[in-house]
């Protein structure tokens, strides 16, 4: 089958997957070709998401008379779809032939190819419909603003208390004047792992007192040092999307249904916490804090920070070590650009993120890889990973296949990512999947087709966090998050 928009093969193979072709590679040639025409015209995406907050990308595409003006249609759809998952949006305002915009409202309609990116982001995520817009010049096109609640200060003063949620423990530590408590002897006053088990939990007042549980130890630490402290501030992580603390997509509320009763039970108990507590409380997605933790450890700002786990996971930090209110969704970001790339069993679209930079993704190569594990289930993500781990440590060449696999997955994609998120100094690099000797191949990989073919990015810098900042560091930089 012919395809209109011209796919690039990448230089550099990945051993396992033949058939991988990057994006970075496909919309720089796109790119090139467009400004090469002399019939360019520009395109204008603006995403808006709560608040009124918007984010902007803008671009030159063919003008439609052109002969390749067909090219149009995928070069839009792919990038407006990494456009939300980054941003996270509900309406959306486009400035280019009026041809492109029906066809972008076609496939976010209930009957398009991306029906559910649209219920995602509109009724789910913001409450609202979600709506493509024409704005037929420039001036019509709403300006960028990400508003003021991206601020962090990292200068406060007094006790704070910061947790991190996650499917598995929930993580608790005390902070005090900008920086995680420590006791004479240098260790934390309280930086301590609870474990729970919310997912099948249908009581939402489960939820509330465990997570009510771990701040009420946190608060007793500190009046064992001072019985007159008074906790100014909470601030805290979790996997799952957030809009004004409210809850709209997480899988540790999964056991309250039907939506009905999550939107009326679920979506307001960060609020009802702080309610409680009578101060300022303020929740963010864990991969920005993440982002931010990197950030307060490397003492700089332009992080972006990746965990590949049981999914990918982002999170970014700007120059001035804000976060910016974006949702960093990277795991249903477009990563690959072939059509018969792996489908992703949830969003049902091809060549998504999560499906090159995580478990599943370990899982799906390792019978490409030649390996077999009968007495391991398909879906059984974390033992598949452990085993090729184990192989990777006894040296199985068919193991290192895998992650050389990743690898050059991730170095194409950081230069695709780069392209999106401006500026990147630093990315920080964590999660089961980059442990171990095979994380070692990942990056050595990543960096080789960075240097072979990236050279304007030799300067990022790979971040690991050691294991005290992976035990105190997310939950301590939560505790920033508020404003005061």
């Amino acid at each position: 089958m012919k395809m209109q928009f011209n796919l690039v093969k990448p230089p550099t193979t990945p051993i396992l997957d033949p058939d991988f072709r990057p994006p970075v590679l496909a919309n720089r040639a796109f790119a090139a070709e467009v400004a090469a025409s002399g019939a360019s015209v520009p395109l204008m995406i603006a995403v808006e998401r709560d608040q009124g907050r918007v984010s902007r990308f803008d671009t030159q595409i063919f003008d439609m008379r052109h002969p390749r003006a067909a090219a149009n249609f995928f070069y839009v759809e792919r990038i407006l779809k990494f456009l939300l998952w980054q941003f996270g949006g509900w309406k959306v305002t486009v400035h280019g032939p009026l041809e492109l915009v029906r066809y972008l409202e076609s496939c976010y309609s209930v009957t398009g190819q991306r029906a559910f990116d649209a219920e995602f982001w509109g009724d789910q995520t913001y409450e609202r419909e979600m709506r493509i817009i024409h704005a037929p010049t420039p001036a019509d096109m709403p300006v960028a603003a990400d508003g003021a609640g991206s601020t962090v200060a990292l200068d406060w003063k007094g006790w704070r208390i910061g947790f991190d949620l996650g499917a598995s423990d929930r993580k608790v530590a005390v902070a005090k004047d900008g920086k995680l408590a420590l006791r004479p002897d240098g260790e934390p006053v309280l930086s301590e792992e609870y474990v729970w088990n919310p997912r099948p939990q249908t009581n939402i007042q489960w939820h509330f007192d465990h997570i009510m549980e771990i701040l009420k130890e946190a608060e007793k630490a500190i009046k064992a040092i001072d019985p007159n402290a008074r906790v100014e501030a909470i601030g805290g992580s979790s996997a799952g999307v957030y809009v004004n603390g409210r809850v709209r997509v997480a899988s540790l509320f999964r056991g309250i249904t039907p939506r009905e009763r999550f939107d009326r039970e679920a979506a307001p108990i960060f609020q009802n916490i702080q309610k409680a507590w009578g101060i300022p409380l303020r929740l963010e997605n864990d991969g920005d804090v993440t982002a931010l933790a990197g950030s307060i450890a490397l003492n700089d700002g332009a992080v972006l920070g990746l965990a590949m786990g049981s999914s990918l996971a982002g999170g970014y930090v700007d120059e001035h070590r804000a976060i910016k209110g974006w949702m960093n969704e990277l795991a249903f970001a477009p990563v690959d650009y072939n059509p018969r790339a792996a489908v992703d069993e949830w969003s049902r679209d091809f060549g998504v993120g999560a499906n090159y930079f995580s478990q599943q993704a370990v899982a799906r190569l390792i019978p490409l890889a030649g390996i077999d594990m009968p007495d391991i289930p398909a879906d059984a993500f974390p033992l598949r990973l452990k085993r090729v781990q184990d192989l990777m440590a006894a040296g199985d060449a068919r193991a290192r296949k895998i992650y050389e696999t990743i690898g050059v997955y991730f170095g194409y994609s950081v230069a695709h990512y780069c392209d999106f998120y401006k500026p990147v100094r630093h990315i920080e690099v964590l999660g089961r999947v980059v442990t171990g000797e095979g994380g070692q191949v990942i990056l050595d990989k990543a960096k080789d087709v960075i240097r072979r073919e990236f050279p304007e990015l030799l300067n990022i810098n790979f971040y690991e966090p050691d294991e005290r900042e992976k035990r105190h560091g997310q939950a301590a930089a939560a505790a920033s998050l508020p404003l005061t």
